[in-house]
């Protein structure tokens, strides 16, 4: 065990002098690392490094060694506090069972921020809630993004879950670069990445399509990795990639296939299009739609998760089995094209945001951590 029990139950102590130790799993996405804490802002408060990967790249951080029990008894005393983003997929719920009791052995409290009540990798949902249905119930604290998942949350789990907002995502440097967005034409742009599980986009295109037609300046841009090509990726679609070749010959749509984007490429990429349209048919957050937000692109999204509540959006509905609503599409592509220019986020803004949401995490540390148990969800 890697403290003492104390006399008084369910509470530990830190050394004196000493700063809380969280272990984010992962420690080196995007979304963790704008919990960390400024230097010198007295929260007392460190995040760890990933643990090395054996074998993988420096700075891979998958699968998370930390997910481990054997790597909890060998490694418990350097953590006071860890916190799960993402990463679980591969693990059982036996084996998160296990690695919670470990943790709970070891007297190190756990914290889990719900990012997908729906995962977007998949399909079949069973074994997501599966492990959700472990690791929701067996957190110190719970966290997610918006008020609707946190309904959510409490209806299945009968967990409360503090919401905090997500913090930006492009670089407050970029959010101070401005744009003006040309006039002589109203871009809209959809990017298919992958064509991870949850983008299903044919009808959607199609829809789209009829939209950008009928406006005299309009262009229908499509972004598509290049990986999905080759028939042994997990992913590839001979029937959609055909269809987007003959739209492509037709003029209906512009079709880019390219590497994944650098960050650089993904900012230009985003300030050189008027409205970006999330194709997911299904999911939860989106990171996309808070890059967005910042660089000042309007988004069209469906009502099939809770990206709406993270920004204000142009929405549509997308009735499960029948596709997109197309007077929905329709008419939102509309609103977007008449209500250019979106004002990009403000740096300021931004920034007190973070700090505001790094703060919020680091009370949630300290209290669990001096709690030893399971404490109640606080107000944004």
């Amino acid at each position: 065990m890697r403290r003492a029990m104390p006399s008084e139950p369910g509470r530990y102590a830190v050394d004196a002098g000493r700063p809380l130790r969280v272990l984010p799993i992962p420690g080196a996405h995007p979304y963790p690392l704008q919990l960390r804490p400024e230097p010198g802002d007295g929260s007392a408060v460190v995040h760890l490094p990933d643990p090395v990967v054996p074998g993988a790249p420096a700075g891979q951080w998958w699968p998370p060694p930390a997910l481990e029990s054997d790597w909890v008894r060998e490694h418990g005393d350097e953590v006071d506090v860890v916190h799960l983003h993402f990463g679980f997929d591969a693990s059982e719920p036996t084996e998160l069972e296990r690695w919670c009791d470990t943790l709970d052995a070891a007297g190190i409290p756990l914290v889990l921020t719900v990012h997908d009540l729906v995962n977007p990798h998949f399909v079949d949902q069973r074994d997501h809630l599966a492990r959700l249905d472990v690791l929701v119930p067996r957190a110190a604290a719970v966290v997610t993004l918006t008020e609707g998942a946190a309904r959510r949350i409490a209806t299945r789990w009968d967990r409360g879950a503090t919401v905090l907002p997500h913090p930006h995502v492009a670089p407050l440097e970029e959010l101070d670069l401005g744009h003006e967005r040309s006039r002589d034409e109203f871009v809209v742009g959809v990017h298919l990445k992958s064509l991870r599980a949850n983008v299903v986009v044919e009808d959607l295109l199609r829809i789209l399509g009829e939209a950008v037609a009928a406006m005299p300046d309009g262009r229908l841009l499509v972004h598509l990795h290049r990986e999905v090509l080759d028939a042994s990726h997990p992913r590839h679609d001979r029937a959609l990639l055909a269809q987007l070749g003959t739209w492509s010959a037709r003029g209906l749509l512009e079709l880019n296939l390219h590497a994944p984007h650098t960050d650089a490429e993904l900012w230009a990429y985003l300030r050189s299009i008027d409205l970006s349209v999330i194709p997911y048919a299904f999911g939860t957050h989106s990171g996309w739609v808070e890059a967005c937000y910042d660089l000042g692109t309007a988004v069209l999204a469906p009502r099939t998760g809770y990206w709406t509540e993270q920004q204000r959006c142009h929405t549509f509905g997308w009735r499960p089995g029948e596709g997109p609503v197309r007077d929905d599409v329709i008419r939102a592509v509309a609103e977007a094209y008449a209500a250019r220019p979106v004002t990009p986020a403000s740096r300021v803004e931004r920034e007190t945001q973070r700090q505001a949401v790094s703060a919020a995490h680091g009370q949630i540390y300290r209290a669990v951590f001096a709690a030893g148990t399971r404490v109640p969800a606080a107000s944004a």
